[in-house]
């Protein structure tokens, strides 16, 4: 199996880590917040424009392996505060309408200032 580095200039990244692996037919996408990389900036203060914008980083990523928000059949999503949860699910269900992926929600455990939450996925491209 070849795994393959997934660069994308519409998401943020880090020289920390990929922003995504594609791995035969999974692409997996590493953790993203709600920065915007044309400016490097939150998207807003609010869990929503937050969300909307780790999902658009996401999305750019998977774009970059030739998959898209159709393929992507699990999804991790890490919380600063749970009290965020119905704002989280009011965005998410923007983007997954009909038959979402598998999905965990969880906790922040590290401190981020301004951060209200970092989303993971992985898709399966046939």
């Amino acid at each position: 199996m070849t795994r393959e580095i997934v660069r994308s200039a519409e998401a943020p990244g880090s020289p920390f880590f990929s922003q995504g692996v594609k791995a035969g037919p999974f692409v997996f996408v590493s953790g993203m917040v709600g920065t915007d990389p044309g400016n490097g900036q939150l998207a807003g203060d609010s869990i929503q424009d937050q969300t909307r914008q780790a999902l658009a980083n996401c999305e750019a990523i998977l774009e970059g392996a030739g998959a898209g928000m159709g393929d992507v059949v699990e999804v991790g999503v890490l919380l600063s505060s749970p009290s965020d949860f119905a704002g989280l699910n009011e965005e998410y269900a923007r983007w997954f309408p009909h038959d979402p992926p598998a999905r965990y929600v969880a906790k922040l455990g590290v401190d981020l200032p301004g951060i209200l939450v970092s989303i993971r996925m992985t898709a399966f491209i046939n």
